[in-house]
């Protein structure tokens, strides 16, 4: 079984998806528009959809690694919560000069609240708010002794 974060970004997962795969080498799994949808707007139960901008983004898959990265556009009608919290999406490398790359490309323009530093755990490790509000963590794995 594998746990894969899924990401909504109210109208900048475009943006998003070439920003994560040009800073990580990334590869894109599926990527579905809301204009792919075969109906839109159609009645789900007592509901009906509103239908959403064609172009964004329904549904992407992304590998960053071994690991893989779900992300959508989401209902941009909605504003995008203020703040992200209770979650981080994490990276892990056993090399640091690409622990520490993506930790400089996926931080630019963003905030970091952690500067890149040797612990205890780890030969690289950093924390930062991405341009889109979303928080990571990157760590270079410590070789065990």
């Amino acid at each position: 079984m594998q746990v894969s974060p899924y990401l909504f970004l109210y109208g900048r997962c475009e943006e998003a998806i070439a920003f994560y795969l040009e800073a990580t080498g990334g590869e894109i799994l599926q990527k579905m528009t809301f204009g792919d949808m075969p109906e839109q707007g159609e009645q789900v139960g007592d509901q009906s959809a509103p239908p959403l901008p064609p172009e964004k983004i329904m549904h992407a898959h992304l590998r960053i690694g071994q690991g893989e990265l779900m992300l959508s556009d989401g209902d941009t009608s909605k504003p995008p919560a203020s703040e992200h919290a209770g979650y981080a999406v994490s990276l892990a490398t056993p090399d640091e000069a690409e622990g520490k790359a993506w930790f400089d490309k996926l931080s630019a323009g963003g905030k970091v609240t952690t500067p890149w530093q040797k612990t205890f755990w780890s030969n690289g490790f950093g924390m930062f708010i991405d341009k889109f509000g979303i928080p990571w963590r990157i760590n270079v794995v410590k070789p065990q002794e």
